[in-house]
């Protein structure tokens, strides 16, 4: 059977592909384009190969009452952060641009229908479905019926919730992957439930499988690449001194450097079974033990505990895991101490 995987642009992502690292720039630019554009030159020169923004189409998104909404980790309402964050569309479309001159894969997500149809506008080659947007099935179906590669996020939603969205991914032929996320900022380790993984893989077995991470540095994800996670989203910043309600849980460059480099680096060290490989023979010559004479032997004599033993280096005919069985041999021939015994020294 055919390992799940989609494709955007030229990048095929699944279990046979290194994983894809996603560095989310959001709405770490506060709304000023030039922070943006820094981001994404730093994220290029750290070796990503995707960068994410997020659409926000206030008026369509929320209505006023939000203003009285304050997310768990800020002190300013959902409405307030949003209004400063948005870039206009000229904006957006300019760092597209930008990105995909890099050569690399531009995403953004889209927080309403009319931020969808932006993005739409743009002709983007695929769409990136928000947490809290995993179970607003009107949006999911809106952004089906464009018919391009969706990845979906899915903190603050179980199974259920889930397989309704991807219900409807898959009525319209979408290619899709779905990544599991605990929508807590920072998210504490023992809440991050990388278990969940293995949990989506048997109720999703034709989905390919991510994490969008919100907890401290890239820990989990190097652990999540040995689960099946071929996609790692993380927010990324130029600066951890600049402000932002997500700066405080994004990675730096460095970081992101690290986390492309040692993702790729687990997912090549994966599979394979415990066997001896044709390269390990160079270090068997010189770590095996084989059997040796530790005293002069004479023809006729007895091979014994006292005048045999096993010692370095390997290239001898005779190792040490058959060293009982030339026990109560005997010598065919005078055989001098520190030699290496073969089979034709003995009867």
């Amino acid at each position: 059977m055919a390992k799940p995987h989609i494709q955007i642009k030229d990048r095929k992502i699944g279990l046979d592909y290194p994983p894809l690292v996603i560095a989310e720039v959001g709405i770490n630019h506060e709304g000023d384009i030039h922070k943006a554009k820094k981001m994404i030159m730093d994220a290029h020169a750290s070796g990503a190969e995707c960068v994410k923004f997020q659409i926000h189409v206030i008026e369509d998104e929320m209505i006023p009452l939000a203003k009285k909404v304050v997310p768990g980790h800020t002190k300013e309402s959902i409405w307030e952060i949003m209004e400063r964050c948005a870039l206009t569309e000229p904006e957006d479309r300019e760092l597209k641009s930008l990105v995909e001159s890099l050569g690399m894969i531009y995403l953004s997500t889209p927080f309403s229908r009319a931020a969808a149809d932006r993005l739409r506008s743009m002709d983007v080659l695929a769409y990136k479905i928000g947490s809290g947007e995993c179970n607003n099935y009107p949006l999911i179906e809106h952004i089906a019926s464009f018919k391009k590669p969706v990845i979906m996020s899915t903190g603050m939603n179980d199974v259920q919730s889930i397989k309704i969205g991807v219900d409807i991914l898959e009525k319209n032929n979408i290619p899709y992957a779905i990544l599991h996320c605990t929508s807590l900022y920072p998210t504490t380790y023992d809440k991050v439930r990388l278990g969940a993984l293995l949990e989506m893989k048997e109720a999703f077995p034709s989905a390919v499988l991510g994490l969008s991470d919100h907890s401290l540095g890239n820990y989990t994800c190097f652990g999540a690449v040995s689960l099946g996670a071929s996609i790692l989203e993380k927010h990324f910043t130029s600066d951890k001194s600049w402000p932002g309600p997500d700066v405080s849980i994004s990675i730096d460059p460095k970081e992101l450097s690290e986390l492309i480099v040692g993702s790729k680096a687990i997912y090549s060290a994966l599979g394979g079974s415990k066997n001896i490989l044709p390269e390990e023979k160079p270090t068997i010559d010189f770590a095996y033990a084989c059997v040796v004479t530790i005293k002069n032997i004479r023809k006729g004599e007895k091979f014994t505990r006292d005048n045999i033993w096993v010692k370095r280096p390997g290239t001898g005919e005779i190792k040490a895991v058959e060293f009982n069985s030339v026990l109560g041999k005997k010598a065919l021939n005078d055989i001098s101490e520190n030699s290496q015994l073969t089979y034709k020294d003995m009867i």
